[in-house]
């Protein structure tokens, strides 16, 4: 490590201004810190409180991303196993789940990792660690048949509009993976959503297992006749509770195991990057919205009004959602208050959407972009009131 850093020191005066690689700068740095840290120090009084750097920032979320990542390897691989009726052992499942995996979070990485430069070439400013994090959501929230090249639309959709035109991380009020996904779902419905493309089949259609369903779990309560019992329904198709809490079925890659996003939660709180505040919040606003449809709902309305709560949290990408896309710092409001108030929204827009629009059944995503854009009005609000209530200067 010491020749490496020995190279990059050395090399150093060709990146900086005056250099004949100073356009590249950006570049430099991104991979300097990638291996090192900075050398820059104060010469006064410093202002750093403490170790927690935009970098360290985001690896945290990498690290609690990891549980989900490594089940969308897993489950994408088992459930194309499965439906192709091959082998399921663990090497097998895995390798499938790799070569399923891998080449979309790849594309996410390659080209939205190379916007990112040239925005950081252009406006000669670092590359910032952001698309990081980016990069890992949108594949996770992807169905293992989406081709490479929508998802290289998708995110350059996600990163050029959703964040780099208002200029960059920290000045975007949307979540750029959650426009991307966002992008695809209303460019591509086909591609995204429906029976047909959540499991990738290694071999003929006519070979497929006869006890496969590519059904999702919220496609079976939507699909569920008037009169009928959602919860029956599901765990007629095979989806028990604990089945949904696990995640092991065919639907997005990484983002239906709520196991996974609990570990990820609680990576997120310990260490103080992710608010519990809004993931307990995002919770209550589906347990109220739910129970108030439950009681309102009459005997002939739709049955998906009737589903109780503890089915809600466990379905589709809510937890998920919850735990990694409402927490996100720069898309969600700064003050404690309007953090309750913005995920108890979130949580009550989940449902609505879930069980009143027939086009958009999952509504968790869709939820999120919507307060995203009323972030900053909610903490405008908040911090209005206070003002109100403080006690006038006496004169």
């Amino acid at each position: 490590m010491k020749w490496l850093q020995h190279q990059f020191e050395s090399n150093e005066k060709h990146f900086k201004s005056g250099g004949k690689l100073e356009t590249f700068y950006a570049l430099y740095e991104m991979l300097y810190t990638i291996h090192f840290s900075l050398t820059n120090t104060t010469k006064k009084s410093a202002h750093v409180r403490d170790s927690l750097d935009t970098k360290r920032f985001m690896i945290l979320v990498v690290i609690a991303l990891t549980p989900c990542i490594l089940f969308a390897i897993y489950n994408t691989g088992y459930q194309s196993q499965v439906a192709s009726q091959l082998s399921l052992d663990f090497f097998s499942v895995v390798f499938r789940g790799l070569l399923l995996f891998l080449p979309v979070l790849i594309t996410t990485f390659a080209v939205g990792g190379l916007w990112e430069l040239i925005f950081a070439v252009v406006r000669k400013h670092e590359v910032n660690e952001g698309f990081l994090v980016t990069g890992m959501l949108l594949p996770l929230t992807l169905p293992a048949t989406i081709p490479l090249w929508q998802v290289a639309l998708g995110v350059s959709f996600g990163v050029v509009i959703g964040k780099e035109v208002f200029g960059g991380t920290g000045k975007n009020f949307l979540n750029p993976a959650l426009t991307a996904r966002a992008f695809m779902f209303f460019s591509y419905p086909a591609y995204m959503s429906g029976d047909a493309v959540w499991t990738f089949l290694s071999v003929a259609q006519d070979k497929v297992a006869d006890t496969f369903s590519g059904a999702t779990p919220l496609a079976v309560a939507f699909l569920t006749e008037r009169g009928a019992s959602v919860s029956e329904a599901l765990v007629s198709a095979g989806y028990t509770w604990d089945r949904l809490f696990i995640g092991n079925y065919a639907a997005s890659m990484g983002e239906t195991s709520v196991l996974a996003c609990l570990i990820g939660a609680f990576i997120l709180i310990v260490t103080g990057v992710g608010s519990w505040r809004t993931m307990l919040s995002c919770v209550l606003g589906v347990v109220a919205m739910s129970t108030l449809l439950n009681i309102m709902a009459g005997p002939d309305s739709v049955a998906f009004l009737h589903l109780s709560a503890k089915w809600h949290l466990v379905m589709g990408g809510f937890a998920f959602g919850a735990v990694f896309m409402a927490t996100d710092p720069v898309s969600s409001p700064d003050t404690n208050a309007a953090k309750w108030i913005y995920g108890i929204l979130i949580g009550c827009l989940t449902v609505l959407i879930r069980t009143v629009n027939p086009a958009y059944p999952e509504g968790m995503m869709l939820a999120i972009l919507l307060m995203n854009v009323f972030a900053p009005l909610i903490d405008h609000c908040v911090v209005a009131r206070r003002l109100k209530k403080r006690i006038p200067n006496v004169l």
